[in-house]
């Protein structure tokens, strides 16, 4: 059995992404990430690829006429390189089926809420205006839906009274950051069941 393979769909700062470049530098992700896919050429997250010497796939949604065109691009490109698992970290376009379909089971997402409350976009802001106490981080299966995949891991985190989005998202970040790669490792490592909406993971 060959290297677990890895690819990160990402489309702006990059923080999970390095997150899980760092872990697979110092071997702690299992696996190796062989590409990057963004839909935005000039995001930071490119760069972080660019430093890690992790190759690129970068497409202009706009240029092709529709999605599905440039998810078959994709996924000839996943398919080409052996791809194991794909995660989406911070990527901001809605998937088809054409690539949803025969990665089920081995694509994850992680979203800023405790799903399934605030799925969609703005789940911090959602979470403070609904006046919760407690929020999270959820890593799920990518099912099609919105965010409404089978639940992998979550971790909460406390909204203390006075906090803004300002004061809350960096805690976000630090919980999806130590997370994520654990959550990847844990796939590398053949660890992760999925049977229908229940998934295990084996110690």
């Amino acid at each position: 059995m060959g290297a677990f393979k890895i690819a990160v769909f990402a489309s702006g700062q990059g923080t999970n992404f390095q997150a899980l470049a760092d872990a697979a530098q110092a071997g702690r992700l299992g696996g190796t990430i062989e590409l990057l896919v963004c839909d935005k050429p000039a995001a930071p997250v490119v760069s972080r690829a660019e430093a890690a010497g992790i190759e690129t796939f970068l497409f202009t949604p706009k240029s092709y006429p529709s999605r599905e065109a440039y998810e078959t691009e994709i996924k000839a490109e996943l398919d080409r390189r052996g791809i194991d698992l794909i995660v989406l970290a911070g990527y901001m376009r809605i998937l088809t089926p054409v690539i949803v379909e025969p990665f089920y089971g081995k694509m994850i997402n992680i979203h800023p809420s405790l799903l399934p409350a605030f799925p969609g976009v703005n789940a911090i802001g959602q979470a403070l205006a609904y006046g919760v106490k407690l929020t999270g981080i959820t890593v799920h299966f990518v099912d099609g839906g919105m965010d409404s995949g089978p639940i992998i891991a979550q971790r909460a985190v406390e909204i203390a009274d006075g906090d803004t989005e300002e004061t809350l998202v960096p805690r976000i970040h630090a919980a999806e950051q130590a997370l994520l790669p654990e959550v990847v490792q844990q796939f590398a490592a053949g660890r992760v069941q999925l049977d229908g909406r229940q998934v295990i993971v084996k110690p």
